[in-house]
């Protein structure tokens, strides 16, 4: 089935490793335009470049701290000067450090979780919303985790997923009548394939096996009723879905869970 990507105007932040890196990948196999932002810049070029290898119309990176001020309007910006709008934003950076709750006290961590998980998706989608409100459509994918829904070792972590699932309801609310559709898609565990590659600002830097043990791992997926590992593509390939007029012009303001059933929300 045609999604209806051809050309359009895609953001995908966090994009340089992983399940952003698969997010980009599939947009540019529908022939979409895809912008790379990401805070490394090598990483993001990369992916830029393997976007345009796998059939996008165009692409481009943008590095960019999405901490820092001013950042979410830098990245409507660049897509707005690139190609003259923005049809699909797509917020997917973020950052994890899992550990018990009762031991994470660190206010710099808490911060720092916040700031990337939370605000700077609030920070891109204000930013993004007023050339979507003036095109009279546009859509908004959050991703959010298992996470949201209560898991163990991520509590900080969780708390800043779950509330990206209120922030999306607001924003679907809020913008149905401009056409603006606004949905979540929540992850289970996600590893990055052999041959995906990290920068040293990502979470998964220390290697594979530097959040889940391969006894975790093997743990989390013997619970899920499917029992099979989820993969960058079908995180991917369930974006691309949801933002698509064609076929999800009809939904907004919900959860899609793409774990192997790992949650069921």
């Amino acid at each position: 089935m045609d999604l209806g990507h051809t050309d359009t105007r895609v953001v995908v932040t966090g994009a340089g490793a992983n399940i952003g890196r698969g997010i980009a990948h599939v947009f540019a196999r529908e022939g979409a335009r895809v912008l790379v932002v990401d805070v490394d810049g090598e990483q993001a070029g990369q992916v830029a470049a393997e976007a345009s290898a796998l059939g996008a119309a165009d692409s481009a990176a943008l590095t960019i701290d999405l901490t820092s001020e001013g950042a979410g309007q830098a990245v409507t910006d660049r897509i707005l000067d690139l190609w003259g709008g923005i049809d699909v934003l797509v917020n997917n950076a973020g950052w994890s450090k899992p550990g018990w709750f009762t031991e994470q006290t660190d206010r710099a961590l808490w911060h720092r979780t916040v700031d990337l998980n939370l605000l700077a998706a609030v920070d891109c989608t204000q930013a993004a919303l007023g050339p979507m409100q003036e095109a009279r459509r546009g859509a908004v994918v959050f991703l959010s985790s298992d996470a949201a829904f209560g898991a163990v070792r991520q509590g900080i972590y969780g708390s800043t997923k779950a509330a990206l699932i209120s922030l999306a309801r607001t924003v679907a609310r809020e913008n149905g009548r401009y056409g603006i559709r606004s949905n979540v898609v929540a992850p289970g565990i996600v590893l990055p394939p052999e041959d995906d590659t990290a920068g040293e600002h990502s979470v998964w830097a220390g290697g594979r096996d530097s959040l889940f043990s391969p006894e975790q791992v093997d743990s989390i997926v013997r619970t899920q009723p499917l029992r099979r590992l989820t993969t960058p593509e079908d995180i991917g390939n369930a974006v691309a879905w949801i933002a698509s007029e064609t076929v999800a012009r009809q939904v907004t303001g919900q959860v899609v869970a793409v774990g192997g059933g790992s949650s069921m929300p």
